[in-house]
């Protein structure tokens, strides 16, 4: 197999579409027609964003504010907030451990599933593979741990192994398992040897099979374009590098890594300013080491990363001053990501980029779920299989792009019409519990969302805008949603009227379908 291949450069050029398209794209313009019409086209993005500092952390490090998050961000305040959330292994998560366990094949090491499934139908297929996407989409839903699920998210694009794919069937849950997570949250020079010793990236770009004879470059090409210092590197790089990682591969028996110095090729190296003599088979694998902490600790590869930091949780064009920054915290802590996350969501560039950033399909329909406050199934996985299949053909299934560089994190790659429209449909279908069925939802819908029964519509539309974007919506917005109804906001609000009863999960879906939540 070989992975596709897509060039790509993070350097900071500017990004022509960006939150602003992706906004316009959006407009409660489309869903209610004239009454806002006039107000929406003269906003800007942050228009759409209450300015309140607690509320745009919980926009950018979790996948999205629910009401039991917002409450905790307020006892603790921003910063015992932050340092719960960077510290995943403290916190407890007993929703997120709970469903867990509904998924007990990713949980086995590689040689516990193969002696699992032997020589049966389960061989070669995609049973596990799927287990991890399942769970993938619950954690990033249910689980309290939200900024590391937000890093595990980010590693697996910036490492990306695609998921399902037939080649990697009995490894690419052990690659989350053993690789992502350990160190979602670590240095970065760990979780490239570690990633570097895994069968699944080993498998994916190739080097399983690359020998002193026929060194295969592909994994030593996007270990530089992609995994480090980006493109600053000539073809020589790339047939040293490759020369170099000979020997890492995959025992074809057991599935699991191995060095083998009969396949090493020795011999002096030079990748950008590394050297290294390489005299012998039996140190090829630590001589591949030194090269990986060298890159690793590179500083193109801090830029590479503080600038796709930066475009994960502040912006498509990040501020160049801000990226600066954190490549010295990078450096100067050798690679640890934990302080320079601090560092970017202290940073007067992030209290300053709200309305900046765009949801993409993935991220929407997952803040949709939380949002909403809607549980997992009471029993098995059907709802969560059915909302990631959901995901799934809206473009952005989590792990599952194909190249090798990972999903686009910009506003530009996801805001076309035909992927708004969908999102749209989505939204509809899960507040109205027509998929997935299986999710547990509250008896009285509008109760749960907004208490106590407001008096007006207008009440009633300010109490649900505060439930789902912390903040109520300017007046002609307002006025067209009560005119969904044929009603004004002054017009009383009555038990039995259907803006509460059946037409409420559409008043919500509508909301939804608005800029107010599509920006994140």
């Amino acid at each position: 197999m070989t992975a596709s291949r897509a060039k790509t450069s993070i350097s900071r050029r500017r990004v022509v579409t960006g939150a602003a398209a992706g906004a316009a794209a959006v407009g409660l313009t489309a869903a209610v027609p004239a009454a806002a019409e006039a107000a929406a086209a003269t906003r800007t993005t942050n228009s759409y964003v209450a300015a309140d500092a607690e509320l745009h952390l919980l926009r950018r490090a979790t996948y999205g504010p629910t009401a039991a998050s917002v409450a905790e961000i307020r006892r603790l305040g921003a910063a015992a907030w932050l340092d719960r959330q960077l510290d995943p292994a403290g916190l407890a998560d007993p929703a997120g451990d709970a469903l867990l366990t509904r998924f007990p094949l990713i949980q086995l090491s590689i040689d516990e599933l193969r002696a699992r499934v032997g020589t049966g139908a389960m061989r070669y297929g995609w049973d596990t593979m799927l287990q991890l996407g399942f769970a993938a989409t619950s954690r990033a839903i249910w689980s309290e741990r939200q900024l590391f699920e937000m890093m595990v998210d980010f590693w697996s694009n910036h490492l990306n192994v695609t998921n399902p794919s037939a080649d990697v069937w009995d490894n690419r849950h052990d690659y989350d398992r053993t690789v992502i997570r350990p160190y979602a949250l670590g240095r970065f020079a760990d979780l490239l040897k570690a990633s570097a010793r895994h069968p699944a990236m080993l498998t994916y770009l190739d080097n399983r099979f690359s020998t002193k004879t026929a060194p295969n470059e592909n994994y030593g090409r996007e270990l530089l374009e992609l995994h480090t210092v980006g493109l600053g590197y000539t073809e020589s790089d790339v047939k040293n590098a490759a020369r170099l990682l000979t020997g890492l591969t995959v025992d074809w028996d057991t599935g699991n890594y191995k060095y083998s110095a009969n396949a090493h090729a020795t011999g002096p190296v030079k990748v950008i300013d590394f050297r290294h003599a390489n005299t012998t088979a039996a140190g090829g694998e630590a001589a591949a080491l030194a090269l990986l902490d060298y890159l690793a600790l590179h500083p193109a590869t801090a830029e590479q990363i503080a600038t796709k930091l930066c475009v994960r949780f502040v912006a498509d064009n990040p501020p160049a001053k801000l990226v600066d920054r954190l490549v010295q915290v990078y450096l100067d802590h050798r690679s640890a990501i934990a302080p320079v996350l601090r560092a970017l969501f202290t940073s007067a560039e992030f209290k300053a980029s709200v309305g900046a950033k765009v949801r993409t399909p993935y991220e929407d329909i997952v803040a949709t779920v939380r949002a909403i406050g809607y549980g997992p199934d009471a029993t098995g996985t059907a709802g969560i299989e059915s909302l990631y299949w959901l995901i799934g053909s809206l473009g952005q299934a989590p792990m599952s792009w194909a190249p090798p560089n990972g999903y686009p994190d910009v506003a530009s790659a996801w805001t076309s019409p035909g992927g708004m429209l969908a999102r749209w449909n989505a939204h509809l279908h899960i507040v109205a519990g027509y998929r997935p069925k299986e999710f547990q939802r509250p008896a009285d819908l509008a109760k749960d969302l907004v208490g106590a029964l407001p008096a007006t519509y207008g009440e009633l539309i300010d109490a649900l805008a505060r439930r789902l974007f912390g903040r109520t919506l300017p007046a002609a917005d307002t006025t067209a949603l009560a005119g969904y109804f044929g009603k004004t906001p002054a017009a009383p609000l009555k038990p039995a009227d259907s803006a509460v009863g059946w037409r409420f999960p559409q008043l919500v879906a509508l909301m939804l379908n608005s800029p107010y939540f599509a920006v994140r």
